[in-house]
């Protein structure tokens, strides 16, 4: 039967999945958008909101892998954990190129309206737009910097975890041949032991027979010089 954590740790992992997808459905959205810039807006700030709450899911699911008990589990939700991160590196890489295709098709369109004589007030009004979504790449570019310096935290963290699983492995290692050697001490030392038993053995036996042999040969000399008739 689950335990309650490995209930948590399951449902997290489920949420992930799903923002996940859905942020890919989205980026998708951005990419294939032809305008106007108010959709693209409205699309950007709906993936920024599911990034926000995959990046808060991801951090549970790493604060579950400090939480567990067994290091197997531990080191199993941190590469999960890790993998999520990468991913969602990827997407945010994703949602940046599906901007900048976007902008470009966008700033084609509003050329081709200008040199036909579009709307001055239209195009002075996605100009502005425009320079929302140069503001809103730049925040894109930042969030991948501090995606992948938290990434490069985390990869140094399971290398001092490893490399701690390295030496605890070399320990019980040492402790292992130890043990061997003593369990060989051990049996050195019972073979010893039966060893000196049986010699003690004969040696009894032999002063036993040695004796007997003296008190059999007083009696002999007592018999002849007592009874020399007999």
């Amino acid at each position: 039967m689950a335990s309650s954590a490995d209930v948590h740790v399951r449902i997290c992992g489920q949420e992930i999945i799903k923002y996940d997808l859905e942020i890919k459905a989205i980026v998708q959205d951005i990419r294939d958008c032809p305008g106007p810039q108010s959709t693209l807006m409205e699309l950007n700030s709906q993936v920024k909101e599911k990034f926000n709450k995959l990046r808060l899911r991801i951090q549970d699911l790493e604060q579950m892998a400090r939480e567990q008990d067994r290091e197997t589990d531990r080191l199993a939700i941190q590469a999960e954990t890790e993998s999520q991160r990468r991913q969602m590196l990827s997407n945010q890489t994703a949602w940046r190129k599906a901007n900048l295709a976007c902008k470009l098709a966008i700033d084609y369109t509003e050329k081709d309206e200008l040199l036909r004589g579009g709307d001055y007030q239209s195009i002075r009004q996605r100009k502005a737009t425009k320079e929302s979504l140069v503001e809103t790449s730049s925040n894109i570019t930042e969030s991948l910097m501090s995606m992948s310096k938290m990434m490069a935290e985390n990869v140094k963290q399971s290398e001092d975890t490893i490399g701690t699983l390295a030496t605890s492995s070399r320990t019980v290692q040492e402790t292992n041949e130890e043990f061997k050697s003593m369990t060989g001490t051990i049996h050195l030392g019972r073979k010893l032991i039966l060893k000196y038993n049986r010699r003690e053995l004969t040696d009894k036996l032999l002063i036993f027979l040695a004796l007997a042999l003296f008190f059999a040969t007083v009696l002999y000399i007592l018999k002849k010089r007592l009874f020399p008739f007999i």
